[in-house]
């Protein structure tokens, strides 16, 4: 390894530190499911999320039938990172409302999260209809193919989110990663610039173009974007991370040899 890249070197210790802060990041300011709680009402810290778990997990205890509240309340478990639990709160609840598209929805998403991609798929796919699709459903389909190695499937997902929500900037990170996992670098960069620069775009999504200039061998240009307009920690967390994703990618170019990025961002 050259001595510049060599910097962007650091322990695994805070390597999964970062990563779990990072994937708190991208549920926070990700996308809202269908039927969840509003925008305006989404808890956007630690301590909220706490609130809410406390909240709508008494209301789902009171009621387990009661769809609203399972999904809010299983949105909570999984920005609090017990994706098992939220995934059974769901479970039991479609179990009492097969019908609820919502329900369906959020279900896949947290299935995605467990690794369980097929029964995620499965989920999802009754989450919408070909006369009616949503975009978050598109969006989360998507992200599970990519996980599941079949990109060519994803990107037709991310592609038809697009029409129905053009330039949104979740679905354009999503697919510029998923650019990034068959090695076409250059496309990555510039959906991902596309998407760093809507108005709601996450932290998460200049993260993720960093990572890409970063494996284009342009690491200062790359820090310089993972560190832009954040305070000082969370600045030199962001460079930190980097540095440890990219030196991870070692030989990447050789045959046979695949690219390791971040979870694709199936939504809330």
């Amino acid at each position: 390894m050259s001595p510049r890249a060599a910097r962007f070197i650091v322990t695994s210790a805070v390597a999964a530190a970062l990563a779990l802060t990072a994937a708190g990041c991208n549920t926070i300011n990700g996308p809202e499911t269908t039927g969840s709680i509003g925008a305006s009402s989404a808890p956007r810290t630690e301590a909220d999320w706490r609130t809410s778990l406390d909240t709508w997990g008494q209301r789902y205890r009171e009621n387990p039938g009661d769809a609203s509240a399972a999904i809010a309340y299983a949105r909570a478990l999984r920005a609090t990172q017990q994706y098992s639990q939220a995934a059974a709160v769901l479970e039991q609840a479609t179990m009492r409302n097969p019908n609820s598209m919502p329900l369906l929805g959020a279900y896949g998403r947290a299935l995605a999260d467990t690794g369980q991609y097929a029964q995620a798929l499965d989920a999802l796919d009754k989450a919408h209809t070909p006369d009616n699709p949503d975009w978050r459903v598109l969006n989360a389909q998507g992200a599970v193919l990519d996980q599941m190695g079949r990109h060519a499937e994803a990107q037709r997902h991310y592609e038809a989110a697009l029409k129905i929500v053009p330039g949104e900037a979740s679905v354009l990170s999503n697919l510029g990663l998923s650019y990034a996992l068959t090695k076409h670098l250059k496309q990555a960069e510039t959906t991902l610039r596309d998407a760093a620069r809507h108005p709601n775009a996450s932290p998460k999504v200049r993260q993720n173009l960093a990572l890409v200039v970063g494996l284009e061998g342009r690491f200062d240009e790359a820090e310089r974007i993972a560190r832009a307009d954040l305070p000082q920690p969370e600045a030199d967390a962001n460079a930190r991370y980097l540095r440890d994703m990219l030196a991870q990618q070692k030989d990447w170019k050789k045959p046979g040899r695949t690219l390791s990025i971040p979870r694709l961002d199936a939504g809330t």
